[in-house]
C-alpha cells in the first residue's frame, strides 16, 4: 500500500555541529548520493566546513540564516536547533534528518540499513493509532492484522512522522548515561510500531523523517534550556517539538511511527559534566508531560499552523507563569508560525 516517491521529493537535512563532515558524508554516500541535501552549519561553529565532493547539496551558514530570518524573532537557530532552518527553507514533501554523529547501521545479517528507504516506507504506508496491532506494523512485509482487529479500522490513517532508533550510544538523558556509562544498545529489533493516539512519546531528533506538507510547521525550535549545550543530553528542543507534533497529529487524525530504521551513534561527550546543564530539563518534564497529556485543541484548528498557535496560547496561559522558559517557548512557537508562512509565501512568489 506504500506510495511511489521520487528522489526529488525528498530532502536530507543535516545540522552540522562538527566542522569536518568528511567521514560522515562518505559513510552515508551509498544512501545519500541520490538525494538533495540541506546542510545547516551551527552559527556558533567557527571553523569552515569540510565536505567531500560528489553530493547534490546546499550549505546554509549564519549569514544565510540572518538574511532569511532577520532579527525580528525570538527563535535561536544555534546548536541542534539549526536543523530547523533546513526544514524552513526546504521545498520538498518529505524531510529526513540525521545527526552528524550518526553513521549507517547494519542489519543482523550484515547488510547496510537504508534509512531513507525505511523512513519513506513508514511515511507512505498507513498508521494505526486508534487500535493497537500486537503484531507490530501490519503494513510491513510479512505482517498483517491480528485476530480481533476491527475491519473498519484496517485502512488506517496517514502517517506524518517516522521516528527511527539508534545502535551503540542510546539516546539516554544525562543522569541515566552517567549512571550507566558503559551501556550500549546492541539490540536490533526488526519492527515498526504506531504510537497509540493520546499516548505521548519522547521523540528524538537524532533520526527522524516527516511529511513537511502536513506537519512541517509543527516541527519547531521553541524550548531552550538556559545552559543548553552541544550534546543531545544537554538539550530539550526535540523532546518539546516531539510532544507538540504528537498532540497535533492526534488532533488532526494523523499517525506517528517508531522503530526502524536504525542508525549507529558514535560515542561522544561526558554525561557527568552535562548533568548540571540538563538537570533543568529533567525537572521541567514533570510539568511539561501533564500539560501535553491534558491539552485539547478546538475543532476550528484544522491545519498544523492553527494547532501550533493553539498550543502556544495554552502554554502561555497554563505554564507561562510557572517558569520563564515556557513563556519564551510560547513566543518562539508563535514567531515560528509567522516565519513559516512568510518564508513559504516568498518562495512561492
Amino acid at each position: 500500500m506504500s506510495l511511489e516517491v521520487k528522489d526529488d521529493e525528498i530532502d536530507i537535512v543535516v545540522a552540522a555541529i562538527h566542522s569536518d563532515l568528511t567521514s560522515f558524508m562518505n559513510e552515508w554516500r551509498p544512501i545519500f548520493s541520490r538525494f538533495h541535501l540541506i546542510i545547516v552549519k551551527d552559527p556558533d561553529l567557527k571553523e569552515e566546513l569540510k565536505i567531500p565532493e560528489g553530493f547534490n547539496l546546499d550549505v546554509y551558514k549564519k549569514s544565510d540564516i540572518d538574511r532569511v530570518v532577520g532579527s525580528s524573532t525570538s527563535i535561536l537557530f544555534s546548536g541542534y536547533s539549526c536543523r530547523y532552518f533546513g526544514y524552513l527553507v526546504s521545498r520538498k514533501k518529505y524531510i529526513i534528518s540525521v545527526d552528524d554523529d550518526c553513521l549507517p547501521a547494519r542489519e543482523n545479517d550484515g547488510f547496510l540499513v537504508d534509512a531513507v528507504a525505511q523512513h519513506i516506507t513508514n511515511l507512505t504506508t498507513p498508521a494505526t493509532p486508534f487500535f493497537f496491532n500486537t503484531l507490530y506494523d501490519p503494513y510491513c512485509e510479512g505482517a498483517d492484522f491480528v485476530r480481533g482487529y476491527p475491519f473498519s479500522l484496517r485502512s488506517g490513517v496517514k502517517c506524518a512522522l517516522s521516528c527511527g532508533l539508534w545502535l551503540n550510544l542510546a539516546d539516554h538523558d544525562a543522569p541515566t548515561q552517567a549512571l550507566k556509562p558503559g551501556h550500549r544498545n546492541s539490540r536490533y529489533v526488526d519492527a515498526v510500531l504506531t504510537v497509540p493516539a493520546r499516548a505521548l512519546a519522547p521523540i528524538s531528533g537524532i533520526n527522524i523523517a516527516f511529511d513537511r506538507e502536513v506537519v512541517g510547521p509543527a516541527m519547531l525550535p521553541a524550548l531552550r534550556l538556559a545552559g543548553e549545550g552541544k550534546f543531545r543530553w544537554e538539550t530539550m528542543e526535540d523532546i518539546w517539538s516531539g510532544m507538540c507534533v504528537k498532540v497535533i497529529c492526534d488532533h488532526l487524525g494523523l499517525g506517528v511511527k517508531t522503530g526502524l530504521p536504525y542508525v549507529w551513534r558514535n560515542d561522544r561527550g561526558d554525561a557527568i559534566a552535562s548533568l548540571k546543564k540538563e538537570w533543568e530539563g529533567v525537572k521541567l518534564m514533570e510539568e511539561v508531560v501533564p500539560f501535553f497529556q491534558s491539552v485539547r485543541l478546538p475543532r476550528t484548528a484544522t491545519t498544523a499552523e492553527d494547532c501550533v498557535v493553539e498550543v502556544a496560547n495554552a502554554v502561555k496561559e497554563q505554564l507561562g507563569s510557572t517558569d520563564p522558559v515556557f513563556a519564551r517557548a510560547a513566543g518562539a512557537m508563535l514567531d515560528w508560525v509567522k516565519l513559516w508562512k512568510s518564508v513559504g509565501s516568498s518562495a512561492s512568489s
